[in-house]
């Protein structure tokens, strides 16, 4: 099974995540803050992945920091075996005015290049630097390289929720089993 359960517990945050990457896109989020519970929310739903997150702490930088270090740490625990996956994934994605690309590669080394275009300092409870932050510290985690670009938008909230989808799609195609491949995804015979 393609489970993973990862808790955490520091003077500043208590966070408990559960996930499984062969899921139907179930979420059950509890931050504490509307906007990062919606877009993770929205990660689950589009990558197929179910998520479970339950989250308490002292300050909204902690909290969404630690969401996104337990959700990297959970779902890189669930691919325990990456042998036989897709390894890389991309998508474009548009909403409404905004049209945002990732990529993923589930490759163990740790990257972000992270570019939302966000133009106020939040979006609705969530300070524009957290949302970086979480992308950031999610890639750090999963042990993966992220690169996430919105390209154009209107609308701060838009941009980064197609992101997220974006992200989503992604994740859903990089995490799946490959039929044809025997292995790991590598040349190296190892990721």
């Amino acid at each position: 099974m393609r489970r993973a359960e990862v808790f955490r517990k520091t003077r500043e945050t208590e966070i408990h995540v559960k996930v499984n990457l062969d899921g139907e896109g179930r979420a059950d989020i509890k931050t504490g803050f509307a906007f990062i519970d919606h877009m993770v929310t929205s990660l689950a739903t589009h990558s197929m992945i179910d998520i479970e997150v339950k989250a308490r702490g002292d300050l909204k930088h902690h909290i969404s920091e630690d969401v996104a270090i337990c959700l990297g740490e959970a779902l890189r625990r669930a691919l325990s075996n990456t042998d036989e996956i897709f390894r890389f994934g991309y998508a474009i994605v548009p909403m409404d005015c905004s049209l945002a690309l990732a990529a993923v590669d589930l490759a163990k080394r740790p990257w972000a290049k992270i570019d939302l275009k966000i133009e106020g300092d939040s979006i609705e409870d969530a300070a524009k630097e957290d949302i970086y932050h979480f992308l950031k510290s999610l890639a750090s985690s999963l042990k993966a390289n992220i690169h996430v670009w919105v390209q154009y938008g209107e609308n701060d909230h838009h941009k980064v929720e197609a992101a997220f989808k974006a992200l989503a799609l992604s994740l859903r195609r990089a995490v799946s089993i490959d039929p044809r491949r025997k292995g790991p995804p590598s040349s190296k015979g190892m990721i």
